[in-house]
């Protein structure tokens, strides 16, 4: 396979992980402030995921893949609510250990690889079209 082609497949294979990340940490922004449905119930549990290098077989091109969505087993943050459905005898109320800022540095930088992967992608496109142009003028 040519260069271009393993250059275009290693960045969808790019795009792909980093959109499935970005699904994650937009659910985890989501569901930063929800508790659970019981008193001393365990609310929403911060989401984490990790990659992994696969090499494709036909082109030899090392491809990065989502390797788990697992959980992130930190402490729950507790919060003094005795209004709250979810609070417990003592007025407590367990909400998820998900830190709004480390989310949004996440998505950022989710953000920045995507954007990295599509200019790769749009430069292969361009070169090959450029390469196409050539061998059709050669004629």
């Amino acid at each position: 396979m040519d260069p271009l082609t393993s250059a275009l497949k290693v960045s969808a294979s790019g795009l792909q992980a980093e959109s499935t990340r970005l699904r994650i940490v937009s659910e985890n922004i989501a569901n930063a402030r929800s508790t659970g449905d019981a008193p001393g119930a365990d609310p929403f549990r911060r989401k984490t995921i990790s990659f992994a290098a696969e090499v494709d077989r036909a082109s030899g091109a090392s491809l990065v893949e989502v390797d788990r969505i697992g959980t992130d087993d930190s402490a729950f943050n507790v919060e003094f609510d005795p209004g709250s459905p979810a609070a417990d005898e003592k007025g407590m109320v367990k909400l998820p250990n998900v830190n709004i800022l480390v989310e949004m540095a996440d998505m950022r930088e989710a953000n920045r690889a995507y954007e990295a992967n599509l200019q790769t992608i749009k430069q292969s496109r361009d070169l090959i079209s450029q390469t196409i142009d050539l061998l059709r003028a050669s004629q």
